[in-house]
């Protein structure tokens, strides 16, 4: 495990997997919208929304401990216009600070959702530049051959759309389990017809009354979300679990046939010491995780999805869960292998 570039692993994978959970939710409202209203789809998509959040915030966290300095990085301004690495920072920037203002305008309804939808276009297209520039930053080294291939970007993609669709996954499960739990008991925090409500302006006047207003405010909108799952909340959120496990295997089946053919190309252009990094043990336990989480784990995933009643949401769930913990750290390691991998020639 390369722990010298540790800070920088965590950053891209999380980086990657908040971009793809926030891509995914987008394409799972626009699908689930041709054919549910706007309550049913939201009550689908809001509580992952709010989780992409405090995983972003840890993995711009995690950069900051690569950085011999902190304050730094108000220089990659300077360099936008040349440098990928200032590219990286600001798109990351940009994703952290468009998607937090996305939530809090669904959280307080704010503005109109045409409005809504436009900063969430923009998140995403954010999301897209970051990952990309964030690619780039390593193909663009033509002295490391292991770097200067496409199958970078292929593998940084993979990874955002492979644990973005796990991560969704197991968000809704999670939201589907804390709605069972109280369904004895929160009959009486069903929304109401018309839309899920958002908790409206905050009362202004002295601090305490306002601190009061946004308390009440924020337990009566966990209340909503946590509301008891209806039927046909329940089959939409099966059939979307059935299509993210289907993408994740999709997408892992991509990433383990890439591999031999990274190798041969590495070991065809001479580069036989990068290729040799690409075996062993290390590598091994990598290809098997990514083989049970994104493949095995997943297909089992989609069938149990289809049997799964809404009052017994266990096994799912644990299923769901079992396969992103897997992914994540498969691909953890492979983003070690990926820095092993650097490795000059000709210089």
């Amino acid at each position: 495990m390369n722990t010298h570039e540790l800070p920088m692993i965590l950053f891209t994978v999380l980086a990657q997997l908040c971009v793809g959970a926030f891509i995914v939710l987008g394409v799972m409202q626009l699908v689930a919208s041709l054919r549910h209203d706007r309550q049913t789809v939201e009550r689908l998509t809001e509580p992952v929304v709010y989780a992409i959040g405090p995983a972003m915030v840890l993995g711009l966290a995690a950069s900051t401990l690569h950085m011999n300095d902190i304050t730094n990085t108000l220089n990659v301004f300077r360099n936008v216009d040349s440098s990928w690495l200032s590219r990286e920072i600001v798109f990351g920037m940009a994703f952290a600070g468009l998607g937090f203002a996305f939530a809090l305008m669904q959280w307080f309804s704010i503005a109109t959702i045409r409005l809504r939808q436009v900063v969430a276009g923009l998140t995403a297209v954010a999301g897209v530049a970051l990952i990309w520039s964030m690619s780039q930053i390593y193909y663009s080294l033509t002295a490391v051959p292991a770097w200067n291939t496409p199958v970078v970007p292929v593998h940084f993609f993979a990874t955002t759309i492979m644990l973005g669709a796990l991560a969704a996954g197991c968000a809704l499960m999670a939201t589907a389990m804390v709605r069972h739990r109280r369904q004895p008991r929160a009959a009486k925090a069903v929304p109401p017809a018309g839309g899920t409500p958002g908790v409206g302006p905050v009362p202004t006047g002295d601090g305490g009354s306002r601190a009061a207003a946004v308390a009440t405010a924020v337990r009566t909108r966990v209340s909503l979300i946590n509301a008891p799952t209806t039927d046909t909340e329940w089959t939409l959120t099966t059939r979307t679990v059935q299509w993210l496990a289907l993408t994740s295997a999709a997408v892992g089946v991509l990433v383990l046939v890439s591999y031999p053919l990274h190798v041969s190309a590495l070991a065809a252009e001479g580069a036989a010491e990068s290729a040799a990094v690409f075996s062993g043990a290390f590598f091994v336990t990598r290809l098997v995780l990514l083989g049970i989480a994104a493949v095995v784990l997943a297909l089992f995933t989609y069938r149990t999805a289809g049997d799964t009643l809404k009052d017994r949401p266990h096994l799912l769930t644990g299923l769901m869960t079992a396969a992103f913990v897997l992914a994540f750290v498969a691909e953890i390691m492979g983003r070690s292998l990926h820095y092993d991998s650097m490795i000059r020639i000709g210089i």
